[in-house]
């Protein structure tokens, strides 16, 4: 395999302690490698004048499963051009694929790449449909991907937490339920709240009993996470948590993060969980409390779930609050489901405008979040998309995050009581490019255990991304003038230039097979499909994913 060698870059690899350092980058057979003193390489790139980063990494992203196709399904204005179909692609690569919102799985692979990311995880992945969910990833083209499994819903966890069925066993379960769904992680989505919502429950706060199962959502939360920390789980517990959008929910996170009583965490889209009673309008930010909250406790995580301007479509897995967000649906339509009783769906258009209070002031929040939570490590750049808007609004974001004057601009076209009031205007922290690859890169690959990705150390995965540098952040972040896949050259100055097949991640903890007869008697009662077929093989995973390679992660020593 011939050598590649970036020649006089900028290279930012925070994961080593790399800081604009003038470096060569070299790769071959798909890794980055050390070249001999005089060693010529077979192909040189001039990098001079750009910046060199590894591949980008969006750990929270719904491009794969039910959800996503009814989002696309509800949208079919987001495919078309007024009343015509969007024209088909000039470059010969590209097969016909559109849609802004949620795009067709073409698509996203094409976009993603050619801003230079290299890897998506998709959050909300329900056991009973993890083939599917495998099946629309893996037609995403380039891209490396993987998916959180759900759990804390589904009735038979509920059940044994209500039975006080031994821990070990809840804990075996949740380990067969990764192992056979291939899953990343766990997901729980308003924990306990989907089902509740079935029992006609319309709310529920973390210390409330559960109508039916009479079992809190902190009982929920923790019993996942010191399942995931016995099982060895590289990525914590992985939380959308209780009261999603409503006035007064910040007192919800900060008893999610006190449920976890130190157990890792990663609370998820927190702009939507950080909000205030403060006001004449009794909705207010959050962020300071949410911030301080995050910097005392060094086992949570977050990412921000950013809000941008325009229209999108809304996919959760939380039926309680996408019901309750129903009449707000722009255009007036939504689609409500449930999910073999595991968990839920709720697909609601919607339009955020800068002219709304409410919508003003959730996009000041994120960005107050991203800005004041000291260590970069522990926040990871996302939209939730498509929750709070597009994946492609990226490099809007980041010019917002490194840009203050830009900022501040953006501040003042906003509702005038957010423009007026807003914390967001005396914070002056502009974020670095170091801090940019930490967030996109670096941390998303720790937070995921992925030793071999998010960085550019010797060995590592030839995923990496050149960009021109550029005193305009969005622009440069746009269109790198290269991005590499394992090595080969699939994108050039936001052109596709090759379309390799990604792989998936998933980890494979150890579990006491034993629980397989409680599981076996329960599928049989309420699944809709026979036992011995729910769990993915691993050539079967192979197949659904068009033959991408199989990337284990590997749990950490001294599980349980």
């Amino acid at each position: 395999m011939s050598t590649v060698r970036l020649r006089g870059g900028r290279v930012i690899d925070p994961t080593n302690g790399v800081d604009s350092d003038l470096r060569d980058v070299c790769m071959r057979n798909g890794r980055i490698v050390a070249m001999a003193a005089g060693e010529k390489a077979d192909h040189d790139i001039d990098a001079t004048g750009c910046i060199v980063l590894a591949g980008g990494i969006d750990m929270h992203t719904h491009i794969g499963g039910g959800k996503v196709n009814l989002a696309r399904m509800l949208l079919p204005e987001d495919h078309r051009a007024g009343g015509n179909p969007i024209a088909r692609p000039d470059n010969l690569l590209e097969l016909a694929s559109c849609g802004t919102c949620t795009p067709g799985t073409l698509a996203t692979g094409y976009r993603y790449v050619e801003m230079g990311y290299t890897a998506a995880f998709e959050p909300a992945m329900v056991p009973a449909n993890a083939r599917h969910t495998h099946m629309e990833m893996g037609d995403v083209p380039i891209l490396d991907h993987g998916a959180y499994v759900m759990l804390g819903n589904d009735e038979l966890f509920l059940r044994m937490l209500a039975e006080r069925e031994d821990f070990q066993r809840i804990r075996d379960y949740m380990g067969w339920t990764i192992h056979a769904s291939k899953a990343m992680g766990v997901k729980v989505v308003n924990p306990g709240g989907i089902s509740a919502f079935k029992f006609n429950q319309r709310k529920l706060d973390v210390d409330e009993n559960h109508v039916h199962w009479q079992v809190t959502p902190r009982h929920v939360v923790h019993t996942l996470a010191r399942a995931l920390r016995e099982l060895g789980v590289p990525h914590p517990l992985h939380i959308h948590g209780s009261n999603l959008g409503v006035a007064g929910n910040i007192q919800s996170t900060l008893d999610t993060i006190n449920a976890l009583d130190g157990l890792p965490g990663h609370l998820t889209h927190i702009q939507f969980h950080v909000y205030g009673t403060e006001g004449p309008k009794k909705f207010s930010s959050a962020a300071l409390q949410l911030a301080e909250a995050v910097n005392a406790n060094k086992n949570i995580s977050i990412d921000v779930g950013q809000i941008m301007f325009g229209q999108t479509v809304t996919a959760s897995g939380d039926t309680m609050r996408q019901h309750a967000n129903a009449d707000l649906g722009s255009p007036r339509k939504w689609i409500g489901a449930d999910i073999e009783c595991d968990a839920g769906c709720g697909v609601v258009p919607f339009r955020y405008r800068q002219q709304s209070f409410v919508n003003a002031l959730q996009w000041a929040i994120g960005l107050e979040i991203f800005l004041l939570v000291d260590d970069p490590w522990r926040v990871v750049l996302t939209t939730d998309h498509p929750n709070g808007g597009p994946f492609t609004s990226y490099p809007h974001l980041i010019r917002l995050l490194m840009d203050r004057s830009f900022r501040e601009e953006q501040l003042a076209r906003l509702h005038p009581d957010v423009a007026a009031n807003a914390a967001l205007k005396s914070i002056t922290r502009e974020l670095s490019l170091y801090e940019i690859a930490v967030m996109t890169r670096a941390a998303p690959a720790k937070l995921l255990g992925l030793k071999d990705r998010g960085h550019l150390g010797i060995g590592a995965a030839a995923d990496i991304a050149v960009y021109r540098e550029q005193a305009d952040r969005e622009a440069m972040f746009t269109t790198p003038d290269y991005v590499f896949k394992d090595g080969t050259l699939v994108a050039r100055a936001g052109r596709i230039t090759a379309v390799p097949t990604g792989g998936t991640h998933f980890v494979a903890p150890d579990f006491d097979r034993s629980i397989e007869p409680i599981l076996r008697k329960h599928w049989a009662t309420h699944g809709s499909v026979h036992f011995d077929h729910v769990a993915i093989g691993r050539d079967e995973l192979c197949s659904c994913c068009h033959g991408g390679r199989l990337l284990p992660t590997a749990c950490f020593e001294g599980a349980s």
